[in-house]
Parts: C-alpha cells; sequence; structure tokens
C-alpha cells in the first residue's frame, strides 16, 4: 500500500515534466507574464487606497469594466483567426499586446512620479485609462495563447493520447501562472515596502518582456488564415462599441429621469445583452459539434458560469485587514508567497486528478471545501480566534497555507473541454467565445459583489485637506461576509444538484 502511494506521488510530480515539449514555450511565456503581472499588485493596492478617492463601490465598479475586454475576446479571437499581420497570426499579436501592457504600465510610472506628460486628467481618471490598457494588452495576449494551446497537440494519434496531450497543455499553463506567481507574490510586498511606487511600476515593465521572449525564440508553426465570419466579428465589434457608449453614459448627468434610471444600470444592461450575444454566437459554432457532445458543453459551461457567479466580499476586508488588523505590506506579501507556493504545489499534485474527473464533481468539493476554510476570517471579525490565544496573523498564515492547494484547480477541466472540441480554423474564436462565457460569469459576480456592498456599506477613512470626508465604518463587514458565505455555498450546490446530479440519478 505504502509502495503505491510513493508511485502515484511520484508519477503526479514527474508527469508535468515529462510531457512538456520546447513548442509549448511560446504559450507558457505568455501565461507566465500573466502570472507575474501580480509583482505590482501589493504596491497598486497601498497606493490607490493612499492616492485615490475611489470608494469600494467604485473600485468594484471599475473591476466590473475592467472584466468587459475579457467578455469580447471573440472579436480578438475573430482577428488571430483570420487577419494576418505582416505574414504573423501569433508572433505579431503578442507583440502588439505587450506594446498596451507597457503603455499602460508607463501611465502608472507618471501617475506615480507625478510627472507631468501623466497628468492630462485627474488621477482617478489616468488611472483608470492605465488600466484599461493593461487589461487590453493581457487579453490580447491571452487569445494566442489559448489558440496556441490548441495548436500544439498533434491531432494525428489516438483520440485518448490527444486528450491526454492537450489536457497537460493546460495543465502546464496553470502551472506557468503559478509559477510566476511564487516568484513575484513575497517579493510584490517586500519591494512595495522598501521602493517607492514609481520604481515598483518600472519594474513591472518587464512583464510584456517576459511575453515577448518565447514568441521571439521559438519558430512558430504558421497557421492557416480561416475566412472572417461577419456575424461574430461584426456583431463583436458593434457590441464593443454599444459598451463603451453605455459605459460613457454612465458617468453622464441626465435630466430625464428615465435615461438617468436606465444608464444608472448600464453595469446590468450590458451584462444581460453580453450573455444574449454571447450565447447566440456560441450557438453559431456549436451547431458543427454533435448533439450529444453540445449538451454535455452546455450543461458543464452553466455549472461553471454559476459557480464563477459568485459574489466576494470586496475591497473591504482587505482594507479591514489593514486598518484594524494591521497586517501590512510585507504581510501581505508573505501571505501572497505562501498561498502562490502551496497553490501550485497542490496544482502540480491533483491535477492529473482533476482533469480525469467530470468537472461539476470537482467544483462540488471545492465548493463546500472552501466555504469551510473561510470560515476563520469570519471569526477573526468577531474576535473568536484571538479571544482562544490565536494571533490574527497566526489565522490569516494558516488559513491561507490550507486554503491555496485548492486555487486554479477548477479551470483545468473547463480548459481541458474547451481545448478538446476546438474547431479546425477557428480555434481562436472558438476558445475566446467559452472563455468570455466564463469572464461574464466573472462580472457577474462583480455585479452582485457591487450592490451587496451597496446594502452594506464598509468604508475605510478618506482624508482631504487635512479633512475627513469619509469616516471608516467596518461596522457591516461581518454580515456581509456571512452572507457572500452562504450564497456561495448554496448556489453552486443546488445547481449542480439539479443540473448534473439528479438527472443522472433517475437515470440510473
Amino acid at each position: 500500500m505504502l509502495i503505491n502511494i510513493k508511485d502515484a506521488i511520484k508519477k503526479s510530480i514527474l508527469n508535468p515534466i515529462k510531457h512538456f515539449k520546447i513548442k509549448y514555450l511560446p504559450l507558457l511565456m505568455v501565461y507566465f507574464a500573466y502570472g507575474a503581472s501580480g509583482i505590482s499588485g501589493v504596491a497598486e493596492t497601498f497606493w490607490v487606497k493612499e492616492q485615490l478617492h475611489l470608494s469600494a463601490a467604485a473600485l468594484i465598479s471599475l473591476g466590473v469594466w475592467l472584466s468587459v475586454p475579457w467578455t469580447i475576446k471573440m472579436v480578438f479571437g475573430q482577428l488571430v483567426d483570420s487577419i494576418p499581420i505582416f505574414g504573423s497570426q501569433r508572433r505579431a499579436y503578442v507583440y502588439i499586446g505587450a506594446g498596451f501592457i507597457a503603455a499602460g504600465t508607463i501611465l502608472l510610472i507618471g501617475l506615480a512620479g507625478n510627472h507631468s506628460w501623466a497628468q492630462f486628467s485627474s488621477k482617478d481618471n489616468v488611472y483608470i485609462i492605465a488600466s484599461f490598457l493593461s487589461v487590453i494588452g493581457f487579453v490580447l495576449q491571452d487569445v494566442v495563447a489559448d489558440t496556441m494551446s490548441t495548436e500544439v497537440v498533434d491531432r494525428n494519434q489516438p483520440e485518448e493520447k490527444v486528450e491526454e496531450e492537450l489536457a497537460y497543455v493546460q495543465i502546464l499553463g496553470r502551472l506557468a501562472i503559478s509559477l510566476a506567481a511564487v516568484l513575484v507574490a513575497g517579493l510584490s510586498g517586500w519591494i512595495a515596502e522598501i521602493l517607492p511606487y514609481e520604481k515598483v511600476f518600472e519594474i513591472a515593465l518587464l512583464i510584456p518582456l517576459i511575453s515577448v521572449t518565447g514568441v521571439t525564440l521559438v519558430k512558430l508553426d504558421v497557421a492557416k488564415p480561416s475566412p472572417i465570419n461577419c456575424k461574430i466579428l461584426c456583431g463583436g465589434l458593434i457590441f464593443a462599441v454599444f459598451v463603451v457608449l453605455m459605459g460613457y453614459a454612465e458617468y453622464q448627468k441626465w435630466d430625464n429621469k428615465i435615461l438617468a434610471f436606465l444608464f444608472k444600470h448600464s453595469q446590468d444592461i450590458i451584462f444581460i445583452v453580453s450573455l444574449a450575444v454571447i450565447s447566440y454566437m456560441l450557438s453559431l459554432v456549436l451547431k458543427d459539434i454533435n448533439e450529444i457532445k453540445r449538451k454535455f458543453i452546455i450543461k458543464t459551461a452553466i455549472v461553471i458560469f454559476i459557480y464563477r457567479a459568485m459574489p466576494s466580499v470586496g475591497p473591504g476586508l482587505q482594507w479591514w485587514e489593514i486598518d484594524v488588523l494591521h497586517f501590512n505590506k510585507a504581510f501581505f506579501g508573505t501571505l501572497a508567497q505562501i498561498g502562490a507556493i502551496l497553490s501550485i504545489l497542490g496544482m502540480w499534485l491533483f491535477s492529473d486528478f482533476i482533469a480525469k474527473k467530470p468537472a461539476h464533481y470537482t467544483l462540488l468539493w471545492l465548493t463546500i471545501v472552501t466555504t469551510i476554510l473561510f470560515l476563520p476570517i469570519i471569526g477573526l471579525y468577531y474576535g473568536i480566534p484571538q479571544a482562544m490565544g490565536l494571533a490574527p496573523k497566526t489565522v490569516a498564515i494558516i488559513d491561507t497555507a490550507v486554503e491555496s492547494p485548492f486555487d486554479q484547480l477548477s479551470m483545468i477541466p473547463l480548459l481541458t473541454l474547451i481545448a478538446i472540441h476546438a474547431p479546425e480554423g477557428k480555434r481562436a474564436t472558438w476558445f475566446a467565445l467559452m472563455a468570455s462565457l466564463m469572464n461574464l460569469a466573472l462580472t457577474a459576480g462583480g455585479i452582485l459583489t457591487k450592490y451587496l456592498n451597496q446594502i452594506f456599506i464598509i468604508s475605510r477613512q478618506i482624508v482631504q485637506n487635512g479633512k475627513i470626508i469619509v469616516p471608516q465604518d467596518y461596522s457591516q463587514l461581518g454580515i456581509l461576509m456571512i452572507i457572500v458565505t452562504v450564497l456561495n455555498v448554496t448556489i453552486p450546490t443546488v445547481t449542480i444538484y439539479y443540473l448534473m446530479i439528479r438527472k443522472s440519478s433517475k437515470i440510473n
């Protein structure tokens, strides 16, 4: 028995290494750069808190808007599938994405350094522009990497072998993201503690350089362009214009009460329209897949959508940890380092097991486990661990250590499923549409989080010109955490039971 366990552990450790191939390097470097982008995360969190006047609801709202480029990935997918730039459908787009990321980072450098060239608008507005530029760059590069993840596997071999290789490409991709996160997690807190914010953002300019390294060093196979699907490309562009106009209108003053009410809920309208548009575009691509597989993909996608659409507590939790528990930048870096290391270990050891299990099975036990592991944080708010003689930092470290191995696991079954069924010539569009649907779920979660934060008001102290313009108030944080926890465990569990398990039991 002991020998079997040792063999299983040895196999789990060696499998990802054995499955690596040099032709995977370009897409893995793009994923690595995305994971390493957190190097300026701690500094940005503190800089936003100290220098900007955005409320918790406003930051959540910004997060929702920043998810829009991820939602319209089908436009980028059509470009990558059908429009070569200087004869390139992969390398050129990675370079362009790197340019957008660099531009956004340079704006942050200008803001943090109070340079005149970055003061063409208010700090809040320039920060929003910088965030959008970076997000667009990451989305474009992500589309290319996702597309390559379906192309690097030889399809002229037994189906089981193809599916196994595709699964390991996705596993290696998640590992690349996590490995990068491990390398920068602690570093992000430490450099934020000892370096000026401007210097930290200058270091972040390494990120776009990393992403172009792989595609520069490794020769890529030339993909054959496919005809443009105008319904998807034109529809996606029209949809993008619609989103921009709705976003602009949200921040205008309207004398007409109907228009004022309408644009006040522009994010909700965009979400509904997005869901309809993406569902229709997916139906155009899914019609080429046989009915049994199509139904399976649809059911699985719904379950994962619900799982990812659950709300979070929002930035108020971290503010409370900073102001009340006195967690500093270095400690946040330590937590991130612990979480990143154990996350990659958990994924490395469990990914083979996860890849072979149905997606709903994986999400069900992840839902239960992550809910249980969030309870100590709620306990900290009500002073339960403190009453038992446990320091808040000790509880945070232990909780992070136990919870972290389960990070990233939920995406492996979905990504493998998408890669397996990606149709030739439409792989970028297909992957982008499915990813857009999953990112739309995050938008739904952001909207729910925003409304919960509008009901349960949480605020950190904001001082302007020596006067307190917003007082500190964390009195409703506890009930907010409890409600979020209940929603996160009940809704996914009920959905999985009625959509997947209950139906299966009837058939059996």
